[in-house]
């Protein structure tokens, strides 16, 4: 990194924004004894943010000692972004403030999974998207994207997408063309964990790691307060850990993966051969709910695999907390407690608490903060 006056401007700014998004609205007094920056330099900073409406002043409070200093605060409302879940037969679109809070979402469906397709539809949501929240016309910071597969985030590239059937795509050009706003993609699990790095249960952590079930299984790991990609973008593939030596085919076309023994695709499979009939995700939700005892069976199986596989993770990295996600959250205990329980099995020495932070749409807030994520982590040259 090159010592010289941007430099020093750039790691103020960012220094400043990171305060403020972790410990809210502040004085500029505050500010300079926390950072230990010099008063002088906080004011030039803050006026410089205020200037381009990045950050705000409150209002000053009175109180038993007289007039309160003006705190200042990120303008989070004065700033979009959009985010985008890629599904085989869907996007997930939301509209959110700097925060990645929702202002707007919905699901739009796609006949196909052709790249074209998916840029199309992106075009034709944003608008929508902007006259659902009732700010046409207000600018787009950026636009962040994940998609299932394998993302060089780095570079740009899905470097493979089974599920769409993509290699070395540079979809982030393709889409940029289109709307002439930055673009960013990733992998659906490190866009969920951006978001809780960001915002999330992850924020007040500098080392964690998530672990999505849903549709898949993933993982992600966040090292020194960042995410750690990999040397291709790699990093993180739980789901495809072989854990059943020549079991299940998965759609990565290797047999015995993680994901292919665990997902939700393959625990109603496994419920459905056990009644002898097909099953369905809301049948399978609703016996899980009712306490049957083959379906939370199936369930306990998988969290043994699973929690296994994080002990692995666990013992390799040594990682504060761990956070949970994926649409499985959905059935509470019913899935944790027998990953928390096959976790203390294998882990080493110390078994990390194991976080659920999972809402709905909390795939398409975390393709935001793909966007949103380059405010707080601005380059230093």
């Amino acid at each position: 990194m090159r010592g010289n006056p941007g430099t020093s401007r750039a790691l103020n700014r960012r220094l400043i924004l990171n305060l403020l998004r972790n410990r809210g609205p502040m004085p500029r007094a505050e500010i300079a004894t926390v950072t230990g920056l010099s008063p002088a330099a906080v004011t030039f900073v803050v006026t410089e943010l205020i200037d381009e409406r990045l950050v705000i002043e409150g209002k000053a409070q009175t109180g038993a000692t007289g007039r309160r200093p003006v705190p200042v605060d990120i303008n989070y409302d004065g700033h979009l972004a959009v985010g985008f879940k890629l599904r085989h037969d869907s996007i997930d679109c939301v509209l959110t403030d700097l925060a990645t809070m929702p202002i707007a979402s919905f699901d739009m469906p796609v006949p196909d999974t052709r790249p074209e397709t998916m840029v199309e539809a992106i075009v034709a949501a944003i608008p929508k998207l902007l006259a659902d929240a009732g700010r046409t016309g207000s600018p787009v910071m950026g636009v962040g994207v994940s998609i299932p597969g394998e993302v060089d985030a780095v570079n740009g590239i899905c470097v493979q997408s089974p599920r769409f059937g993509w290699r070395n795509l540079a979809f982030p050009e393709l889409l940029r063309e289109r709307v002439r706003v930055p673009v960013w993609i990733d992998d659906d699990i490190s866009a969920f964990t951006v978001a809780q790095r960001l915002f999330g249960a992850g924020r007040n952590y500098s080392n964690f790691a998530t672990i999505a079930v849903g549709t898949g299984v993933g993982s992600s790991l966040v090292m020194g307060g960042e995410i750690y990609h990999g040397s291709h973008g790699l990093a993180g593939k739980l789901g495809h850990v072989i854990t059943v030596p020549g079991g299940r085919l998965c759609e990565c076309g290797r047999r015995g993966c993680l994901q292919a023994h665990t997902a939700e695709a393959a625990m109603i499979e496994d419920w459905g051969r056990q009644r002898g009939a097909k099953a369905n995700r809301d049948e399978f939700a609703a016996a899980i709910d009712g306490g049957d005892p083959a379906a939370l069976q199936v369930m306990a199986e998988a969290g043994e695999l699973i929690g296994r596989h994080l002990a692995d993770l666990v013992n390799l990295f040594d990682p504060e907390v761990l956070i949970a996600g994926g649409e499985a959250m959905q059935f509470g205990e019913a899935i944790l407690e027998p990953i928390r329980r096959s976790m203390a099995k294998y882990v080493f020495l110390n078994t990390p608490e194991l976080l659920p932070d999972w809402v709905p749409g909390s795939w398409a807030r975390g393709a935001a903060a793909l966007a949103t994520q380059h405010f707080f982590d601005l380059d230093v040259e």
